[in-house]
């Protein structure tokens, strides 16, 4: 399966819960198994996206800080 991103949230700025919670309903507007790309500022999402793909049956591809905006790449699973 190709590694290439099927939609874009820029989520930068907010503060937890927000950039799951607009993550939650931008995955339900891509196919199953294709690939979403969060944009995210918050120290805390990389946790907090784990934690959102285990819960709801997502992949989490990866997940890159690059000065400060992480980079969080997931697939769509159910």
């Amino acid at each position: 399966m190709e590694n290439t991103p099927n939609g874009l949230l820029d989520a930068q700025g907010l503060k937890c819960p927000l950039p799951v919670l607009r993550a939650r309903k931008s995955i339900r507007s891509i196919e199953i198994g294709a690939m979403l790309t969060v944009l995210a500022t918050d120290p805390a999402a990389p946790d907090d996206f784990k934690a959102f793909c285990d819960q709801a049956g997502h992949e989490l591809i990866s997940s890159k800080d690059v000065d400060g905006v992480i980079t969080i790449t997931l697939r769509r699973g159910r």
